[in-house]
């Protein structure tokens, strides 16, 4: 097991329920006053969130479902050093 579900369960609510849930994204969540409350930025916010709690190396993607056809994945940022 990679992750207690227990603590998993938790990390999500505060990381993406507490947040997000019953609320007005644009007017309620201070990250959306100067981002543009799309599915891909709510995928990045929740990576964030998720990142700053999970152990690293643990989180591989955020998936967020808009309908049944638009779906978003993100994987985080890529860093790509320079030799």
């Amino acid at each position: 097991m990679v992750l207690n579900l227990t603590d998993l369960k938790e990390y999500m609510q505060e990381a993406i329920m507490e947040p997000l849930d019953h609320k007005n994204l644009d007017k309620d969540v201070p990250y959306f006053a100067e981002v543009v409350s799309t599915t891909e930025n709510v995928a990045v916010f929740i990576w964030e969130n998720l990142k700053k709690l999970l152990p690293v190396g643990t989180l591989y993607k955020v998936k967020v479902y808009e309908t049944d056809q638009n779906v978003v994945v993100y994987k985080g940022e890529e860093t790509i050093s320079e030799k």
